[in-house]
């Protein structure tokens, strides 16, 4: 299991906000306001080699920041936010090893797979994460789009996974209802993408000890790397960011 560190960006600004509170319109309720630069964040994951690490784009007005952490650590970072196949390829070029996909591909709320294969011919699968952020509604998990606002018709279960597999590097998924809440794990979603999976996932969401990662480990069967927000102490919390590295090495 490994550790893939983040840099979340609202207005130019590293933050840690709650998830759910991420709306037009509103200021979202945030946990945390970084006083380093997202360059200095990513000289620090570089420092640790925690590779596969991402820089998420939370609205407009981040992509200078962006590109300041990509050239601080070109290849090591992936990045996520109004990605669509027209700019992927620029991103890339900027020093992103891979792109995160989500809201673009989805059109009438389900996935759209002209776009995913436009995507595909433009920067090869090796290159891409689907985003399958998601969110509880009538017992069953959807994913969420449009900076979590949007519930999309497109489940995460078995068919899903086997479905996009075909189409991506891996996947990143944030159990919404949980993240920057640290109120623990979503252990049922974690066990379903353990279970049906064919490509690695990385989670995030309310993962607040390390109890947390043992956890996560022992019932991953391997496919799942986990990244930590708003309980690192690099973030304001109490989860110390050096014990996170030793554990996950």
């Amino acid at each position: 299991m490994k550790f893939r560190p983040c840099i979340d960006l609202h207005n130019g600004t590293v933050k840690q906000i709650v998830g759910g509170s991420l709306r037009d319109g509103h200021e979202p309720q945030t946990n945390f306001t970084a006083i380093h630069s997202s360059a200095w964040f990513a000289k620090t994951y570089a420092a640790d080699q925690l590779t596969g690490g991402h820089i998420i784009k939370l609205g407009p007005g981040n992509d200078d920041a962006a590109r300041e952490a990509l050239t601080a650590w070109p290849g090591g970072l992936q990045i996520g936010g109004g990605i669509t196949a027209e700019n992927a390829a620029a991103w890339l070029q900027a020093g992103a090893d891979k792109v995160i996909v989500t809201s673009w591909l989805f059109t009438h709320g389900e996935i759209d797979n002209i776009k995913l294969d436009q995507l595909i011919s433009e920067i090869g699968k090796e290159h891409i994460v689907i985003d399958l952020s998601c969110r509880i509604k009538d017992g069953r998990y959807h994913v969420v789009t449009d900076r979590w606002q949007t519930f999309s018709q497109t489940l995460v279960n078995g068919d899903t996974l086997h479905e996009m597999s075909h189409y991506a590097a891996e996947f990143l998924i944030h159990a919404v209802d949980v993240e920057g809440k640290q109120a623990g794990i979503d252990q049922p979603l974690i066990e379903l993408l353990a279970a049906h999976s064919p490509i690695p996932c990385v989670y995030a969401g309310g993962i607040r000890s390390i109890n947390d990662l043992t956890t996560i480990q022992s019932i991953g069967n391997g496919k799942i790397d986990v990244t930590i927000g708003s309980a690192l102490d690099l973030f304001g919390g109490s989860l110390p960011y050096r014990e996170v590295v030793a554990h996950c090495n």
